[in-house]
């Protein structure tokens, strides 16, 4: 039996890069997964490999209106909703100066207030139920700055505020909420040129417009480094819960989370 058995878990950004492999652990774990994402050919693609344990549901996370439909389509077919992983995001290299402010405010409209729609979304269902995690997908920027991603570290830091505030109040329901805060992973984001990955890490530099990346690709990234994160135990093995903290990718070793 898997470590999610019969959980009901939402990824948002789910088709594709980090999103999808989390969706292909989650499944392999026993969990039912909703893959919400705008990709339509990506996403049905990933549901037809991963079979009976996915569904596919297109889905805008800066639409509250697809918040409400998706919430409630869920419930109506597995009744509950166990985990959410705010993961939908973009990211836009540009130097401030460069950045128009109708740029500055999608990046901001999709990584934080998607997150926080999501947050507001599900949690009436998670206090019903008095359990449930959210997993609020940050990045490295959102505890450092990184030249030409202004747009995005400003999101990313906001996610991780808001991800503070989200597990005081709703800690008290028995509802975990964290933020992850991986670093450069060769992605379709990550990597917009797709370059092979030495050129693409010499394209970072050269553009300091990222952050340095290890390169790796995101299913062996997330089944290595992230797995026992996104697992979603509820006490790690000192006893102590990991709620509201920023954990770092590298930091999935030693965070032990439980859904029991």
């Amino acid at each position: 039996m898997g470590k999610l058995q019969d959980k009901v878990a939402i990824i948002t950004g789910g088709a594709r890069g980090m999103g999808a492999a989390t969706s292909r652990i989650f499944v392999a774990e026993g969990a039912h997964v909703v893959i919400a994402d705008v990709l339509d050919r990506e996403g049905e693609k990933l549901v037809q490999e991963l079979g009976d344990g996915a569904q596919f549901r297109h889905h805008d996370v800066t639409d509250e209106e697809s918040w409400r439909s998706l919430v409630a389509d869920t419930k109506q077919r597995w009744g509950r909703i166990d985990v959410l992983v705010n993961n939908a995001g973009i990211v836009l290299f540009r130097t401030l100066v460069d950045t128009e402010k109708c740029e500055f405010e999608k990046v901001l409209s999709i990584n934080l207030v998607g997150t926080f729609l999501g947050l507001k979304s599900v949690t009436p269902t998670m206090m019903e139920q008095k359990q449930g995690s959210i997993i609020n997908i940050s990045s490295v920027d959102g505890m450092k700055g990184c030249n030409g991603l202004g747009a995005y570290a400003a999101s990313k830091w906001g996610v991780r505020g808001l991800t503070k505030v989200a597990a005081m109040e709703l800690g008290p329901h028995g509802i975990r909420v964290n933020s992850i805060h991986p670093g450069g992973i060769n992605t379709m984001m990550g990597n917009p040129m797709g370059s092979a990955e030495n050129e693409a890490n010499q394209y970072r530099s050269a553009d300091s417009a990222h952050r340095r990346s290890r390169g790796s690709r995101a299913h062996d990234r997330v089944s290595g480094q992230r797995r026992r994160l996104v697992h979603l135990r509820r006490r790690d093995r000192g006893g102590r819960r990991h709620d509201g903290g920023p954990l770092p990718g590298d930091a999935s070793r030693r965070a032990l989370l439980e859904m029991n």
